[in-house]
């Protein structure tokens, strides 16, 4: 898989879960904060305001997305004059239209606030390092004609939870980890482009870089070498080597051990496929030699690993 791809799929753990919900002024929700997760909110229809700790509110609007890759805290008011304190959202909430009314005898009819909302749970011991790269708070308006295949996917998850049918629990994760990508697509497009920033933002917005990555993404089984990975590139051997470590803040094989072993705990954990099949899937020709580099760098053998589940001893990360 592509680069983007494989860090969604290697750190996501568990099912998406979302709601689509509705508030009429004058309302507040609360979004708590939680580690080892993301949240998203996208308005569907009207207006309000993104109040967090320490920040300006941030005005939303009917199409903006807002994506907490953190899990930061934080509170939705229809006006800035409303205070900023309310029940906190449970985003395991059945995915039908709720509707919270601080006037039990308002009409249904009122003009509200429909926003979905949801979140995804990251497995802490596999943190790429891309995650960290990423911005507290990251706000995507909807100008009109940008981010279509985002918007399409918002529209047909919006539709799937208002109007659940068969297969809508089956179709509705599918399009959460669609919407993910998307959200981190846009992000990655909308960054600026300089020769002096580093960071996973410029690596993956750096062609020849990126191609590497994506080479070593595809088939972390290959024999890799510094001078293999710069033809993946179009680069000669020194000027690559020397651009990946001041993109990423490591060389090259050094990240490419570091993806293999983070793939094989992943391996050990979801599959009871045999120790020296993950060997092979990850670059190593004997097993004994797999054992060897993975205890190295999860400071326990991989059947040990495998029978505690992963929770022995957290996971290095790709800059130690």
């Amino acid at each position: 898989m592509d680069v983007l791809s494989d860090v969604i799929a290697v750190m996501r753990t568990g099912q998406p879960r979302s709601a689509r919900v509705a508030w009429h002024a004058p309302w507040t929700q609360q979004f708590a904060s939680m580690p080892g997760s993301a949240g998203f909110q996208v308005i569907l229809q009207g207006r309000c305001w993104l109040v967090q700790a320490g920040s300006e509110p941030v005005a939303l609007s009917t199409g903006d997305v807002v994506f907490r890759p953190h899990g930061r805290g934080h509170v939705l008011v229809d006006s800035p004059a409303t205070p900023a304190t309310g029940p906190a959202c449970d985003p395991d909430a059945q995915p039908t239209l709720h509707r919270h009314d601080s006037d039990t005898d308002r009409p249904a009819t009122a003009p509200a606030t429909i926003i979905l909302c949801g979140g995804y749970q990251f497995d802490t011991a596999r943190t790429h390092p891309l995650l960290p790269d990423l911005p507290e708070l990251i706000h995507l308006p909807a100008h009109l004609g940008r981010h279509p295949q985002l918007h399409a996917t918002v529209q047909l998850l919006g539709d799937e939870l208002a109007h659940p049918r068969l297969g809508t629990d089956a179709i509705v994760p599918a399009l959460l980890d669609t919407l993910l990508l998307h959200i981190l697509r846009a992000w990655l497009d909308g960054q600026p482009v300089r020769a002096s920033d580093t960071g996973w933002a410029a690596a993956l917005n750096d062609g020849p870089i990126a191609a590497a990555l994506n080479a070593m993404h595809r088939d972390p089984a290959r024999p890799w070498t510094v001078a293999a990975l710069a033809a993946e590139a179009g680069l000669s051997r020194t000027p690559f080597a020397r651009r990946f470590t001041a993109l990423l803040g490591q060389p090259p094989l050094t990240y490419l051990t570091w993806w293999r072993m983070t793939t094989a705990a992943r391996l050990l954990q979801e599959s009871d496929a045999a120790l020296n099949v993950i060997a092979t899937k990850v670059g190593y020709t004997s097993e004994f030699a797999f054992g060897n580099a993975f205890k190295r760098h999860h400071a326990v053998a991989p059947g040990r690993y495998r029978r505690s589940g992963g929770g022995l001893v957290p996971a290095r990360t790709a800059h130690e």
